[in-house]
């Protein structure tokens, strides 16, 4: 017991020693220069504000940008509101959804859409379908894309009435 206690003494005095040393060991700190200038980048300035590490927290702009097309996010959701949603991601314009059957199909789908653009346009929009026995049809596919759009294409009709 007593060679465990002197072990713990002498660790904490080195521990303090160590911070001890971090102090004004060889007097006052030189004031640094106007204006450093690192020589491997001249654009690199002290006395930038910009320059440190605590300016990625005075981030002005808060403001982020979506690049989804608003028309396209709410005509996917509502086209393909028979099958459960697993996960969205409006800023990135992924909507995954689980296994479905349409009204009145007997075949049960799963989708994933991807807008990847703010434009109004059917390269816009990215539908991958799959049925439980696999792929499916690419005429299945372009039927559920053109029902997206002309749903799109019938929201900005109604809000352009607005």
């Amino acid at each position: 017991m007593g060679r465990m206690k002197a072990r713990n003494i002498a660790i904490l005095a080195l521990a303090l020693g160590g911070l001890v040393a971090c102090g004004s060991i060889g007097g006052p700190a030189q004031p640094l220069a106007d204006q450093y200038t690192n020589t491997n980048n001249p654009n690199v300035t002290e006395s930038n504000p910009d320059n440190t590490i605590w300016s990625i927290f005075n981030k002005k702009n808060t403001e982020s940008v979506v690049l989804v097309n608003k028309y396209l996010w709410s005509a996917s959701l509502e086209v393909l509101s028979f099958l459960p949603v697993q996960s969205v991601d409006p800023f990135t314009g992924v909507i995954v959804t689980g296994y479905g059957t349409p009204p009145g199909g007997g075949r049960a789908y799963r989708a994933t859409v991807l807008i990847d653009d703010p434009a109004l346009d059917a390269r816009s929009l990215n539908v991958a379908l799959q049925s439980r026995g696999g792929s499916v049809s690419k005429a299945t596919s372009r039927a559920v894309e053109d029902a997206i759009l002309s749903r799109a294409r019938e929201l900005r009709i109604a809000d352009n009435k607005l």
